[in-house]
């Protein structure tokens, strides 16, 4: 007799992925190749990270957005794992306190509420004069040069440097060395020596910068914690590299690479150029969506034993979220793949999410609405002064962009 009960179907098994994707396809504004299969298949895979250790790759929107808000997910660094071979990540360098990025509640929530207030959106609104006055004068230095120049060092770079420096309260003249010890850090191929050499220079300028401030109150975000007294000079340091190191590389790296997106999406910048005071908001949140330099994404380990979409993760297993996959994801937008800056701004995840969500992001975005805004208004004729098969991407870098931009107008 034959029977009815539907035979339970074979569970597909989860692939595991050697390594987290970085190679860039033919498109160099789309995310690292095979990214998109894995979230159309498996949003969640097994992946082997640099140091031979099993962990898991996520790349669906809900998944991320879910993971990142799991209270039994960790951002102790010590149980961190990079997904990319970064040198700092085999260094087996202490976290110095004051690093809040890489601690968990309420140590994570103590340190994040020193500096919250700096970025407050009431307060940021207040900066725009400022940021509108340092865009245009490093604007105005680079028209006064005949084209063509390279956007990112006459433009991108000076501008995120003096943002995130001016805010902070760090000098001018002790600013040149902070790019090349960031460089160091986030390249790839530096060594481990490199690396820790490069932390270790920003650390220390930074030190030498708190112990001023304790002596002579500045009015600056150093200046106001050191006379705070709640930190020590150490806390201090460590806090004011982890906020310059995050805020220049990926504003400079967004600006760049933003603007090659949109020179070679020309109805796009067309667009923007005609409207560039109302268009720049939207044109902001679907950069960061489309772009989401951040290479490696969010990274978390599991803090205890737990079941997440019918899988099991066990303490201390190692989870990278991809970012730029998320965003991608058809689940959050229609074409998705598609750049729009005159789409509604939807829910990315480009400043992460939850209570790890960037502290910074109001201020990354006023600096980028008005480097946008400013350039396609003062700007309109703006192109590539090479073809963009020559345009030299940072793939070797944990921050995604160009490594420069050469445009005439």
């Amino acid at each position: 007799m034959m029977s009815d009960a539907t035979p339970t179907p074979t569970p597909t098994p989860v692939p595991t992925v050697d390594g987290h994707p970085m190679r860039r396809g033919g498109c160099p504004f789309d995310p690292a190749v095979g990214l998109a299969e894995l979230r159309a298949e498996h949003p969640v895979a097994r992946m082997v990270f640099p140091d031979g250790h099993t962990g898991w790759l996520v790349t669906g929107y809900d998944e991320v957005r879910r993971l990142l808000t799991e209270r039994r997910m960790s951002s102790r660094g010590e149980i961190l794992r990079s997904p990319i071979p970064l040198p700092m990540a085999s260094s087996g360098m202490a976290i110095p306190p004051g690093m809040f990025t890489a601690m968990d509640p309420p140590e994570h929530t103590r340190y994040r509420r020193q500096v919250a207030s700096w970025f407050s959106a009431r307060r940021t609104r207040t900066l725009e004069p400022w940021m509108t006055e340092l865009v245009d004068r490093h604007l105005d230095a680079m028209l006064a040069h005949e084209g063509p120049v390279d956007l990112v060092e006459a433009f991108a770079e000076p501008v995120a440097v003096a943002a995130i420096c001016e805010l902070l309260g760090v000098p001018t003249d002790q600013r040149e060395e902070f790019g090349k010890a960031v460089q160091a850090l986030f390249t790839v191929h530096s060594s481990a020596e490199e690396a820790i050499s490069g932390w270790q220079n920003i650390g220390a300028v930074l030190a030498r910068l708190v112990r001023t401030k304790r002596a002579e109150p500045a009015d600056d975000m150093l200046g106001t914690l050191a006379a705070g007294g709640d930190l020590s000079d150490e806390e201090l340091a460590t806090i004011g590299s982890v906020l310059l190191v995050a805020g220049y590389d990926t504003s400079l790296n967004m600006i760049g690479l933003g603007t090659f997106a949109l020179l070679e999406h020309p109805q796009q910048y067309a667009a923007l150029a005609a409207d560039p005071e109302g268009l720049a908001p939207k044109a902001v949140e679907e950069l960061l969506r489309y772009l989401t330099v951040v290479h490696g994404g969010a990274i978390r380990a599991a803090g205890e034993d737990l079941e997440f979409d019918g899988h099991r993760m066990a303490a201390g297993d190692a989870v990278s979220m991809s970012l730029a996959a998320a965003n991608r994801d058809p689940a959050l937008c229609a074409d998705p793949d598609r750049l729009d800056i005159t789409r509604e701004p939807v829910p990315h995840l480009a400043f992460g999410y939850g209570i790890h969500q960037c502290v910074g992001q109001q201020f990354a975005r006023l600096e980028l609405r008005i480097a946008f805004e400013r350039l396609a208004a003062r700007l309109p004729e703006l192109r590539l002064a090479v073809p963009a098969e020559q345009v030299r991407t940072r793939a070797e870098m944990i921050i995604y962009g160009v490594h420069e931009l050469p445009v005439t107008w």
